[in-house]
């Protein structure tokens, strides 16, 4: 899959979990302790807006926070729009070039993960499509290192052996078996992939 393909496919998933953000209250716990469901949206905007710039030179405008499924929406479209018409073949992290595919790939680790927490934030949690997952799986073990455990990312958290692709991902990148969220939690956050 490439990783324009990975990409539309993690935001096609994130999105059908932003969407469930509209019934519940913004206080809500969410798997990354530290932060409550409307925190995580801004993250995800964020991580969002740091792919457009990437894929396009530019920038989004900074949409208000009064509807975030549909800010979410409108930066997922300028995404792909800004993939579609043929990003740079690399972007500048700080001084250090980035392949836009890699890019892209991680990126679409960070959406498609925190697209799984939201979904969890809503009670209403919905696995990571199993291709997808596998994919993203592949690419998370490229990019995370044992010197981001603890400080980007959880340590792993171990899933029977057969596991699920998505359990597996999940695992991987410091997520445990579902619980009851509280509705506000505090404490560290284990990312979904290398923020952007």
């Amino acid at each position: 899959m490439s990783a324009g393909e990975l990409l539309e496919r993690s935001l096609a998933y994130a999105l059908g979990s932003v969407a469930q953000a509209r019934c519940v209250g913004l206080d809500r716990g969410t798997p990354c302790a530290e932060w409550d469901l409307g925190e995580l949206l801004d993250h995800l905007d964020d991580s969002l807006d740091a792919l457009y710039e990437g894929m396009s030179g530019g920038r989004i405008g900074v949409l208000p926070h009064a509807d975030r499924v549909c800010g979410f929406r409108t930066r997922a479209c300028a995404v792909l729009g800004a993939w579609a018409a043929g990003p740079p073949e690399e972007v500048l992290v700080g001084e250090r070039p980035l392949d836009v595919r890699v890019m892209a790939a991680v990126g679409a680790v960070e959406i498609a993960v925190h697209g799984w927490d939201v979904g969890r934030s809503c009670g209403r949690p919905r696995p990571i499509p199993e291709g997808l997952a596998g994919e993203l799986l592949s690419v998370a073990r490229c990019v995370v290192g044992e010197e981001d455990r603890g400080v980007r990312f959880a340590e792993p958290v171990a899933v029977p052996s057969g596991a699920r692709p998505d359990v597996r991902l999940l695992g991987f990148l410091g997520r445990g078996p579902p619980t009851r969220l509280p509705r506000t939690a505090v404490g560290a956050c284990p990312t979904g992939a290398p923020s952007l």
